[in-house]
Formats: C-alpha cells, sequence, structure tokens
C-alpha cells in the first residue's frame, strides 16, 4: 500500500516503460481439445493435492478450492510485490510471522517500492501472552485489536527487518522518513508514557549516518531485545542499543499495529502471531 509518509529523493527515479504485445492464437481440432481438457483436469487434481500437503497454506487465494484451516496458517517467506525472499528464521530461531512492503509516492504521481519487510517472533516468548488468551480461540484472536495492543507492549523478543528494493535511496531519506513516522507515534503513545519523545527520537535517528551506503538489497535490522532494549544493525554491522519500551512500541507499531505501513501484512502478522500462541 501507498503510504503519505514519503521519502525524498536526490534523483527524480527513473520508471520502465510499459509496451503491450499482441498474442496469436490458432483453432485446435476437438480431439485436441479433449486431450487438453483431461490433461487441466488431471494437473488440477494434482494441484488439489500439493495444495493439501503445502506448509505455505494461508497464502493461497480462496478460489473456492478448498476450506483451510487457520491452526495450519505459516507464512510465505517470499513478499509477492518484489518478489523478496526472507529467511524463515532470525536471531537464534525467531520465526517469520508475516512479510509486506514500504510503498511511498513520488511528487504525487507514482507509487515506487521503497523496501520489502519481514516480521519475526520468538516462540518462547510469545507463550506470555497465554495467561491473557490461552483460552481464546482461534478466530476470536485473527481480528482482536487487544490482541495486538499486547504484543506491542510485552516484553516479546521480535525483529523486523528490512531489505532494500530501491536503488537510489539516502540514508538520509530513511532517516527523514523514520523521524517522521516513528515520531508521530511516540508522541501518541507518550500521553501515557510520559517522556522526552524528542531527544528519545534524535538518540534513535542519529544512528544513520550520512556515510552509511543503503543500495539495493541492504538489509536493516530493527530489533526489540529483552527488556525492552532496541538494536539496530545495517548489513550485520550494528548500529546502537537504546533501552526503550516506549520506541520499541512506536517502531513496531509501523508494521502491525493500528496504522500499519501494509495492512496486509499487518493481517497476516496477526493471524500468525495467534497460530503461533496457540501452537507452542
Amino acid at each position: 500500500m501507498s503510504s503519505s509518509l514519503g521519502f525524498p529523493f536526490s534523483h527524480f527515479p527513473r520508471f520502465p516503460n510499459f509496451s503491450s504485445s499482441r498474442t496469436s492464437s490458432s483453432s485446435s481440432s476437438s480431439s485436441r481439445s479433449l486431450a487438453t481438457a483431461a490433461a487441466l483436469a488431471a494437473a488440477s487434481a494434482l494441484g488439489l493435492s500439493l495444495v493439501a500437503n503445502s506448509k505455505f497454506q494461508t497464502n493461497i487465494s480462496p478460489l473456492g478450492w478448498a476450506s483451510l484451516s487457520l491452526a495450519n496458517a505459516i507464512c510465505s517467506p517470499v513478499e509477492s510485490r518484489t518478489g523478496e525472499v526472507f529467511p524463515e528464521d532470525v536471531d537464534g530461531g525467531r520465526r517469520l510471522l508475516g512479510v509486506g512492503v514500504r510503498r511511498t509516492n513520488v511528487l504525487g504521481l507514482k507509487s515506487i517500492d521503497v523496501y520489502a519487510f519481514g516480521v519475526y517472533a520468538d516462540d518462547s516468548d510469545v507463550k506470555k501472552l497465554n495467561e491473557k488468551y490461552g483460552t481464546a480461540s482461534l478466530s476470536e484472536l485473527k481480528d482482536k485489536k487487544e490482541f495486538i495492543a499486547d504484543a506491542l507492549e510485552s516484553d516479546i523478543r521480535m525483529t523486523v527487518r528490512l531489505q532494500i528494493v530501491y536503488g537510489r535511496l539516502s540514508i538520509r531519506s530513511v532517516r527523514n522518513a523514520f523521524a517522521r513516522s516513528v515520531g508521530t507515534r511516540l508522541q501518541k503513545f507518550s500521553s501515557s508514557e510520559p517522556s522526552d519523545t524528542d531527544e528519545l527520537l534524535q538518540k534513535f535517528v542519529s544512528l544513520f549516518r550520512d556515510d552509511q551506503k543503503l543500495p539495493k538489497g541492504s538489509v536493516i535490522e530493527l530489533s526489540r531485545e529483552e527488556g525492552y532494549v532496541l538494536r539496530t544493525r545495517i548489513d550485520g554491522e550494528e548500529l546502537g542499543q537504546i533501552q526503550s519500551k516506549l520506541l520499541c512500541k512506536s517502531i513496531l507499531d509501523l508494521y502491525f499495529g493500528e496504522d500499519p505501513l501494509d495492512k496486509n501484512a499487518k493481517q497476516e502478522i496477526q493471524l500468525n502471531l495467534a497460530s503461533r500462541l496457540k501452537t507452542t
């Protein structure tokens, strides 16, 4: 989805030209049509068999084939729009909950994909939500706002992995975008958690230095460690750690809070978080 929180660019992006093509078809004999129909029927039956045994069941569009069980919800490691592939686990076993894409508008004319992201959680920490939600059904949790609010508040070790897909992204663009989006959330949440949000925000965005480069394929990792410590890395290099429950919550809220960067990703994350709670 697109966002009003735009990234400034030092160069106007080049966009590919799309040209239409025509395809021609020829008639086939009735016997060949019958053979083709038979082949398609066999392929369809095989496809249904593969679906039944696939571990990525929740990413299959509901075309009336079958009713998929929420209990088997496991997300795909591929972000469909960008084609970015994510590891299924990071940081010593934090497993993937969902993937999405950060989009922005350039001069109000064109939406571009800036980065794909994946959200991960530690299974043993997810159990902390069991005391409150252990008896709730999966269908209740997948749409429950309070469930996500508690996940944001809890000391659950999580990692958000950003994989850069736009080739002209500058570190200044990232710093400015985080200043706006994270700053807004710091102010929103600080009403119940008084804090010097300006100082906290400056401490975070100053980690992104002008001498750092972000070519296409770079990876930014934002992790909530035990004790509400935010750990920031670029391509494996640690930039710094900041202990702040408010900052951790504000950053995670970008990806699966009330107003996420990608609503479809938020739904997938919530579904799989609920599923993980019921199966861990």
